[in-house]
């Protein structure tokens, strides 16, 4: 047994913690962590928006990925820290739990609360830069190798203007990849333009020489019309705000029902996202059920034999954005990554506020009050015929005679370990039998599908459950549906879409991914979900016998240039692969390709979903005009 003694107790000093565990602070070393770098930095720019000293943010992504935040704020002060003996700027950006919001003195309400943000920023980052202009003075400060000062605060001019510009670049011997993704940037930017009516945000990426401002007249009126282009609305956008008395939140909610099935609801605290809701999604959701509720009683719309309606019953067809400040006394995430709101006295300021002014609004405007009322009568009618037709599949099985026990065409494997297990979704029966003989008998299973399955944005859940594909898919899964759904009862740690690698593969990949996105989304909150990618191309050297697969056309350009004295093989489809060369390609844990599939933008996807799935062909149309290059390159 080896010795345990003095020696092994190691003290972290400085930002060391961090390197060591970054995890415990920005959640992850992926693509998500990396981002999140970007979102610490902004989002105290933001908070200078919040407490009324910015009005304009400036984002830039530079060619080498490095990141530029400039705000027109306050500026951090230039003094010395009492504490520390070190300027103010090199304490924000080298100590942890350092800053200005841990009283309501410079921040009454903010987005950050532990004070390490900047400095796990800076901890994380190859190099940063930092320039601050206040008090008629610019001061600059640099920082390497993980936050160490190589040149500590020093005035080197003036200026009649205040802000913050902070400038770092992501270290690569920590995150897997240090490549920004604009897109993610773009969709946060717009997001908190909405947030605050007036921000202008500037977004200059130089990677694609594009240059954006993003601002909002109307805020988060806004972002719900943003997300509910294209849909059917039963009411305008109704937009509602107040603050509680006794705990001075502020409370903002806009919201409009359409004819969709779909239910969005995005929620912020202090401009943070909370994608995990929280009290204030919970105050909002319970002041909605018991509104609509009493409205339908006081109007005679229920029955009075029937059952109040469940909040799924009408939030069906809503897409609501809430957005609550908080001071700063009172805010509390859980862990850094502020995902979900725990501060308590927000669900009763939520639920005072919309109570009362929503009461007022289904009042005076009758008109798209007994819409609503209607939608969540049919909607409640779906839910209770589904719930029936559940409830048949279990008697069913517990008989042993469910079409559900997939009539044979589930291929399980022999492994009881969910974790380990993985589904694939495979396109055709003759690709099924090629991927059963392929596959790891003990931890894949093979489901063959039957050509394209039901587009579930044109139909209901009724509709759902009459189909014998959708039906298979989720007796194999095991983990129910919709509102009944549970991620914890699901009989696999991967689901894997595998499909042909043309048009009608294509095709089916989305009617499935529009499935789970629309009837079982903690798949993706939870990344389970996974695409195959099988090769197009199978290139032997006549003279080797050596084989190459490849996965596009550049590749093969480029594989002909140095093997000339080639046989070439073009995969139509997954059936023209023999069970070897697919395990090879495809299926080999250590040899394949994923791709996973994640939501980074609630309001996006349903944008995307809606138009590219949904009945409006015109905005379709004009979507596939707007974004697909028909062109066709000369070979």
């Amino acid at each position: 047994m080896r010795n345990y003694s003095e020696t092994d107790i190691k003290v972290l000093e400085g930002l060391e913690p961090v390197r060591k565990r970054p995890g415990m602070y920005i959640g992850s070393t992926d693509v998500h962590g990396l981002h999140h770098l970007v979102w610490e930095i902004f989002d105290n720019s933001v908070d200078e928006v919040i407490s009324g000293n910015a009005d304009t943010i400036k984002l830039t992504l530079k060619k080498d990925y490095s990141v530029i935040v400039e705000d027109n704020g306050r500026g951090i002060p230039l003094g010395m820290n009492s504490t520390t003996k070190l300027s103010t700027v090199d304490t924000v950006f080298t100590v942890l739990h350092a800053g200005g919001k841990f009283d309501d003195g410079a921040y009454r309400s903010a987005g950050g609360l532990h004070g390490v943000g900047a400095s796990v920023v800076n901890a994380l980052s190859e190099w940063m830069e930092v320039t601050v202009k206040k008090d008629g003075k610019i001061g600059e400060a640099k920082y390497s190798n993980g936050g160490k000062i190589t040149q500590p605060l020093k005035i080197t001019g003036t200026t009649n203007r205040t802000g913050t510009t902070v400038h770092f670049k992501a270290d690569s011997s920590i995150f897997r990849s240090i490549v920004f993704n604009p897109t993610i940037i773009k969709e946060r930017i717009r997001e908190t333009s909405y947030l605050y009516k007036g921000l202008k945000v500037i977004f200059e990426n130089e990677i694609d020489d594009e240059n954006i401002t993003f601002v909002s007249t109307h805020g988060i009126s806004e972002y719900v019309e943003f997300i509910n282009d294209g849909k059917s609305g039963l009411n305008k956008v109704a937009y509602f705000e107040g603050k509680s008395v006794s705990d001075h939140i502020e409370v903002e909610i806009a919201l409009q029902y359409t004819t969709s099935s779909s239910e969005v609801i995005i929620s912020f605290a202090n401009s943070v996202k909370t994608k995990e809701g929280g009290s204030h999604e919970t105050g909002f959701k319970s002041a909605l059920t018991e509104c609509i509720n009493n409205y339908a009683r006081k109007w005679k719309l229920l029955k009075e034999r029937d059952k109040n309606f469940e909040g799924d019953d009408v939030r069906e067809g809503l897409t609501a954005i809430i957005s609550i400040r908080v001071p700063e006394k009172l805010i509390s995430y859980e862990g850094q990554t502020k995902n979900k709101l725990f501060t308590q006295e927000a669900y009763g300021a939520v639920k005072h506020v919309f109570e009362q002014k929503f009461n007022y609004w289904l009042e005076e405007n009758k008109k798209y009050a007994d819409k609503i009322i209607e939608k969540a009568l049919v909607a409640r009618d779906a839910r209770m015929a589904a719930k029936k037709a559940r409830e048949d599949v279990k008697k069913l099985k517990s008989t042993g005679k469910s079409p559900l026990l997939l009539s044979g065409k589930l291929t399980p494997p022999q492994s009881k370990d969910a974790k380990n297990n993985e589904l694939f979704l495979v396109e055709g029966d003759s690709a099924g039998g090629t991927a059963k003989l392929a596959r790891d008998k003990v931890h894949q299973a093979i489901l063959p599908l039957r050509g394209k399955v039901i587009n579930v944005e044109k139909a209901k859940l009724r509709d759902l459950l009459a189909n014998e594909e959708i039906c298979t898919i989720i007796s194999c899964l095991g983990a129910g549906i919709g509102a009944d759904f549970k991620i914890e009862d699901l009989k696999y740690g991967k689901v894997i879409i595998m499909t042909d690698a043309d048009t009608d593969g294509a095709h089916i990949q989305v009617l499935l991914l529009t499935f789970f996105y629309r009837f079982m989304k903690p798949l993706f909150e939870h990344n389970k979900v996974f695409i195959a990618m099988p090769p197009l191309f199978r290139i032997t050297n006549r003279s080797t016998k050596a084989v190459k697969y490849l996965w596009d056309d550049h590749a093969l350009t480029e594989e002909k240039k140095i093997n000339p004295h080639h046989e070439l093989q073009r995969y139509k489809g997954l059936g023209e692969m023999s069970a070897t060369q697919l395990w090879e390609t495809t299926m080999n844990y250590e040899t394949r390709q994923l791709i996973k599939v994640s939501i980074e933008d609630a309001a996006l996807a349903e944008r995307r979903v809606n138009v590219l799935m949904g009945d409006n062909a015109a905005i379709r149309k004009e979507w596939i005009d707007n974004n697909v290059d028909f062109t066709l390159e000369d070979e």
